[in-house]
């Protein structure tokens, strides 16, 4: 499977989606602490043997939209301690009255399992809270929350993290707060953009000092810049569409395309264009060079022909995963 030079477009079956560089895609919902077992090797599990219970759990806090390599770096650091989880708030936008927007990452697409390899071969788990269980928490009672109620041992957090009602806390709180409570704290640096200019920090943005953050993400997703857009996310940018009805599928002797509506989209798209070089890969079979396209409508696929693509159309209902990497064109 190529990684590079363009999209890679795959099917794969619905719930969350785990993608690994083995070509298999496995379902990983989101958990609840305490974590289930996982399978180690033994070093690993040597490593991880004092956290075998309830409390095992190291949870990285953030904003996980994104998912890029500066969320990956605390996954990374919490399973040098510990189980690695992530906590994510549910329903934050709504609660504050943000615009609507869709994801970077989509809700049933998580890309944990290929961190696994760096988190001592336990990919990270998922842990959502409703943010309304926690918006009106003062800084130790969220500290609190997370040592009685969710039963975690640590947490992991860069350093520019605010936490509590009206984020009146701060990293340094943080630390002296999961004392009290008897767990451990990091705190690590952030993760800074290599590329950072003039042209992508954010001065309305006091807390922007260059770091990799998902805004950024957003912003080079807007510009269509794939390769910039890989580069924060520490792999390519993957699209997901929740087809029902393959529209204007066309199989001809050589070529086969297929349109979908943009209202399928499951996460944010790149900006309106031309995109060559792509694969398009169905289950286990190899990938196939496919041109994609994006209008103010739809999203369109084009490809040589190769029979497996007429037997997935014959079906009611595909999620298609569409990762790009460059080679963004222009409409005319």
């Amino acid at each position: 499977m190529p990684t590079l030079g363009g999209w890679r477009v795959w099917r794969m079956n619905s719930d969350t989606l785990d993608y690994n560089k083995s070509k298999t895609l496995t379902v990983s919902p989101p958990h609840a602490l305490p974590p289930t077992e996982t399978k180690r090797t033994p070093a690993d599990s040597e490593r991880h043997k004092e956290h075998d219970g309830a409390g095992e759990g190291i949870v990285a806090l953030g904003k996980f939209n994104a998912l890029h390599i500066g969320h990956k770096e605390l996954a990374i650091q919490a399973s040098k301690v510990g189980i690695p989880y992530l906590l994510s708030f549910v329903g934050m936008a709504e609660v504050l009255g943000w615009e609507p927007r869709p994801p970077t990452v989509a809700r049933c697409d998580r890309v944990l399992s290929s961190w696994a390899p760096n988190c001592g071969n336990a990919a990270p788990k998922e842990f959502q809270v409703q943010f309304t269980s926690v918006r009106h928490l003062s800084p130790m009672e969220f500290v609190e929350k997370l040592a009685k109620e969710l039963a975690v041992c640590g947490v992991v957090a860069g350093e520019n993290y605010r936490f509590g009602y009206k984020a009146v806390g701060d990293a340094s709180e943080l630390v002296r707060l999961c004392d009290e409570f008897g767990m451990a704290a990091y705190i690590i640096n952030s993760v800074m953009d290599r590329h950072q200019d003039a042209r992508n920090m954010n001065r309305l943005d006091l807390k922007d000092r260059g770091q990799v953050s998902s805004t950024r993400v957003r912003r080079a997703l807007a510009k269509g810049d794939m390769e910039y857009v890989s580069e924060l996310l520490g792999r390519p940018h993957r699209l997901l569409s929740m087809i029902k009805d393959w529209e204007n599928f066309t199989s001809t002797s050589s070529k086969q395309m297929v349109s979908a509506p943009k209202s399928s989209l499951l996460n944010l798209p790149p900006k309106d264009g031309f995109y060559e070089n792509c694969a398009l890969l169905f289950g286990e079979h190899e990938p196939v060079t496919c041109r994609v396209s994006i209008d103010t409508t739809h999203i369109h696929l084009e490809m040589d022909r190769v029979d497996f693509v007429d037997e997935y159309h014959s079906r009611n209902s595909q999620v298609l995963g569409i990762e790009c990497c460059k080679s963004r064109v222009n409409f005319a």
